[in-house]
């Protein structure tokens, strides 16, 4: 077999498929997540960032453990293969779990996040571990797995940009519970608008249109019993909870031409469940065809004997591994912290929650963008080069952020767009590096534990968005954030705004630093390249 034989087209894109999965999976849980636990499932701030940092820290095991289970499985299909389909409908499952909400007592919702999210991050292990050691046996050749990195990550990208691009539009579409609508026209800019549901429903949000809950003018609310007098207090956006057969007045302000056909009542429980169960249908459905179209090339020396200690004790001396998984938590952390703050800082800041899905779109055009680039980029520059540059230049733009106000969307938009396409080569480099490192072990050691090399991309990804998801939560926390109460949310919203520039800002620098002591030089893996195509073929060790 031809270790470094060119992959096919068709390989690459069933393989960039698998990670069009996983990102279906990690991005909605990294972006909606935490404003599904505060803002419609009704958990505390703190409670959120309690949960996600103690589930990512303990997982870290399991992420080993999964690595050391791929690198001993035996099958026809492989040691990785075959776990990619075995967890396609298990992942699929869990993410659907997640975003169900049983009507449970504050208790109960604790105890059915902790175990739905559990579950959900060892199901995610079990699939994302061999995914991306799948990676590195494919092909031997340094330059061919730099150029498969690149299909993974625009494969990822895209299925970031289904799940960041539709799922705010599937949830007010699975979400609408056609209400009964009544618009008094008072003047050109001045409505009464009068609603209805036959079923009592918790937590809906009000529409017309595109528009997002009335919070771009000036909606007054007050339930239609009560005197016209007290439409007095203003509202900043708003959830709320509808009896059956209750009618429920706006007087909206700063609107025009409203009309009751255009009006939805979004139940956001409904709508972000239907909405997730559909996407888990293409997650594992990505997952199936990523298995038909892969093959395994690269195997371990057939010398080498099983043994535990001796594969710690690899990995713990493995300088490159030791650095990238470092690098892994702090680019992983830096990325989740921009991805879960986006729909806080539209929803509260910008007061437009649907446009957060045009810059989710925007910021995974130009995610795929920075994927494709980056091989080409990696060959001029180094890959250690190239991820230093990579976290300077999207870290400084990030924090521009700072000074932009409400109304600069232009400004806003190219930020985010410009910082994105930076980022998007963090993780393209990552996964091809770590294939490097698991190459620079067999050179050392003459060893090979691919898949336990790989358990640092699972353990990375998942820490590095626990630390982020504690980060946001405790910042959230320090501001009074109720994602209920709309006075607390305008309190949070200079919280909301440090999330969104300088911390992460201050987080690239430091990968930066980090990244300076990466020992693996371009010329050093031409050598390991070269020595290790000679043994294979020479099969001396």
């Amino acid at each position: 077999m031809n270790f470094s034989e060119k992959l096919s087209l068709k390989e690459k894109v069933g393989y960039a498929l698998g990670d069009g999965a996983a990102n279906i999976a990690w991005r909605g849980v990294a972006i909606f997540l935490a404003i599904f636990y505060t803002d419609v499932f009704g958990l505390h701030p703190a409670a959120v960032a309690l949960l996600l940092l103690v589930a990512r820290a303990t997982d870290g095991i399991t992420d080993v453990l999964m690595g050391l289970l791929c690198d001993r499985t035996k099958s026809k299909y492989g040691k990785f293969r075959p776990w990619v389909l075995w967890t396609a409908i298990p992942l699929a499952v869990s993410l659907s779990l997640l975003f169900t909400t049983p009507d449970l007592g504050p208790k109960g919702k604790i105890v059915y996040a902790y175990a739905t999210y559990l579950l959900f991050i060892l199901v995610y292990t079990a699939n994302n571990v061999p995914y991306g050691a799948l990676m590195a046996v494919m092909t031997g050749d340094d330059k061919q797995r730099t150029s498969l990195g690149s299909y993974r990550m625009v494969g990822a990208f895209t299925g970031g940009l289904v799940v960041q691009g539709a799922l705010l539009f599937l949830v007010a579409y699975f979400g609408n519970i056609n209400p009964r609508v009544d618009v008094e026209k008072l003047d050109s800019e001045k409505y009464i608008l009068t609603v209805s549901t036959d079923k009592s429903v918790d937590n809906v949000n009000i529409r017309a249109g595109a528009r997002t809950f009335f919070s771009e003018g000036n909606a007054l609310l007050q339930l239609s019993d009560q005197p016209a007098e007290s439409y007095n207090l203003p509202r900043v956006g708003w959830s709320l909870s509808m009896e059956a057969g209750k009618e429920y007045s706006f007087i909206v302000t700063g609107e025009d031409d409203i009309k009751a056909k255009d009006v939805r009542i979004i139940d956001q429980k409904r709508g972000y469940s239907n909405s997730i169960y559909l996407l888990s249908v293409f997650l594992a459905l990505f997952l199936v065809i990523t298995f038909a179209t892969t093959r395994e090339r690269v195997q371990p020396p057939k010398s080498q004997k099983t043994n535990l200690l001796k594969d710690m004790k690899d990995l713990a001396f493995n300088r490159p591994w030791l650095v990238l998984l470092f690098i892994g938590l702090i680019f992983n952390t830096y990325n989740a912290i921009k991805q879960g703050t986006i729909l806080y800082y539209f929803s509260h800041f910008l007061h437009n929650q649907l446009l957060a899905s045009f810059f989710m779109v925007g910021l995974m055009l130009a995610s795929i963008a920075g994927a494709m680039v980056t091989s080409y980029l990696s060959r001029l520059m180094g890959k250690r080069n190239l991820f230093v540059a990579a976290f300077i230049f999207s870290g400084s733009i990030n924090a521009l952020f700072w000074f932009c106000g409400p109304d600069d969307i232009v400004q806003i938009f190219a930020i985010g767009l410009v910082s994105e396409f930076g980022a998007a080569i963090f993780p393209t480099l990552f996964f091809a590096m770590l294939g490097d490192a698991a190459d620079y072990s067999e050179f050392v050691n003459n060893r090979r534990a691919t898949g336990l090399v790989y358990s640092a991309g699972s353990l990375a990804t998942k820490f590095g968005g626990g630390i982020a998801g504690a980060i946001i939560g405790m910042v959230l926390a320090a501001f009074s954030y109720d994602g209920l109460n709309h006075e607390s949310i305008r309190q949070a919203v200079p919280g909301i705004i440090m999330l969104m520039s300088w911390i992460p800002a201050v987080i690239a620098l430091l990968g930066a630093i980090v990244m300076a002591f990466y020992p693996l030089t371009t010329r050093k893996m031409e050598e390991i390249t070269a020595e290790l195509a000679r043994r294979r073929a020479t099969e001396t060790y």
